[in-house]
């Protein structure tokens, strides 16, 4: 199951690059300047929030076990690797959580954990749990891929994010998704009858 560790670690590392989770790390360091609560509250949302999708993928996997589901993650891979072309934008909703009287551990928590919510990241962490039927190491490979495209922006901000060049990640991102629904596809075509 290292495999699919180091393939989620990889995977939602390059697919945050320009991600709304990164520009809200960016918003969030701004605006509280504490960078240890809001790592923390990055870590547990994320740790949350894709616990909760990689159940979900793993058992999904485990109870549509057929050549048709496995299909079906592969398509899930292509599909993700479209969206991962698009830039992201965050709502008015979680800018308003940012601006309120929370502290910098709560509003951090409470707005990653929603903008995760449908995100890129948490459908590929249903997928990835659903094609290795691995939960524990999904969830640590793609908590820690999350936590290692974030870490920078909050401690270093905009210096940054104005290194990284947005449309090559979102690329390499893309191509990986891709590769991984080609090799998904590629197993599903040999349990195909």
């Amino acid at each position: 199951m290292i495999e699919a560790f180091f393939a989620s670690t990889a995977v939602v590392a390059l697919a945050e690059i320009g991600d709304k989770t990164q520009l809200l790390a960016l918003l969030l360091a701004g605006r509280f300047r504490r960078p240890v609560p809001i790592l923390a509250g990055m870590l547990l949302a994320t740790l949350a929030n894709h616990a909760i999708a990689g159940a979900l993928g793993a058992a999904l996997g485990d109870a549509l076990e057929s050549p048709w589901f496995r299909l079906f993650v592969a398509l899930s891979f292509f599909a993700v690797a479209l969206w991962a072309l698009r830039p992201d934008r965050l709502g008015e909703g979680i800018s308003r959580c940012i601006q309120g009287g929370m502290g910098a551990f709560i509003a951090t928590f409470v707005s990653f954990f929603c903008v995760e919510i449908g995100d890129k990241t948490q459908v590929a962490t249903v997928a990835l749990a659903a094609h290795y039927r691995a939960v524990v190491p999904v969830v640590a490979g793609t908590t820690l891929g999350m936590f290692a495209a974030n870490l920078p922006v909050v401690l270093l901000g905009e210096k940054v994010m104005k290194r990284v060049p947005e449309r090559a990640a979102r690329v390499a991102s893309a191509v990986l998704f891709a590769v991984m629904g080609i090799l998904a596809l590629l197993g599903a075509a040999g349990a195909l009858p």
